[in-house]
């Protein structure tokens, strides 16, 4: 990976980091008053927002493993068993998205909100958690990769010895 796709995509995450935390300071509070006045009860006001809360830090997690990755990436050390801690956390950031996403769509469902969007809601749930699934066999890659990585250093080591 070159360095000038390195600097672009951690501005895309910079500017990630920046509307989510203004998602979570501006937008989800204002969420929350726009229920209020629409007569939501307090219960339902603070599950939405409180979810919706949650599942943007999944998301800042998700973002800030990636720029470690990146980091290793640009040292050249991406294939070794440092990486796997950065992959796991972003796995279980994706997993607990899909929890999130089903636990909003159980609070809505009793409301009246219509069953389209509970459904739409559960799609979406599949869909990170596919995600998650989808990383996961991506670690597996990464592990046959430093594996492989692994065993050619320790060939290397043993042709010095011969020479």
């Amino acid at each position: 990976m070159g360095k000038g796709t390195i600097v672009v995509l951690r501005v895309l995450a910079v500017l990630l980091l920046g509307g989510s935390l203004y998602l979570q300071g501006v937008l989800a509070p204002l969420l929350g008053v726009d229920m209020a006045e629409a007569g939501a009860p307090g219960w339902l006001r603070t599950a939405v927002v409180t979810i919706l809360v949650l599942g943007v830090l999944c998301g800042q997690v998700v973002v800030v493993c990636v720029w470690q990755l990146l980091t290793l990436v640009r040292r050249g050390t991406v294939f070794t068993s440092a990486a796997f801690r950065y992959v796991h956390v972003i796995i279980v950031a994706f997993a607990v998205a899909a929890g999130l996403l089903l636990a909003l769509g159980a609070v809505l469902a009793p409301t009246e909100v219509a069953p389209g969007i509970v459904l739409v809601i559960g799609g979406l749930a599949a869909s990170v958690a596919a995600v998650a699934m989808l990383v996961w066999v991506m670690r597996a890659l990464l592990a046959q990769a430093v594996s492989t990585r692994t065993e050619a250093e320790h060939l290397r080591s043993e042709l010095d010895e011969v020479i």
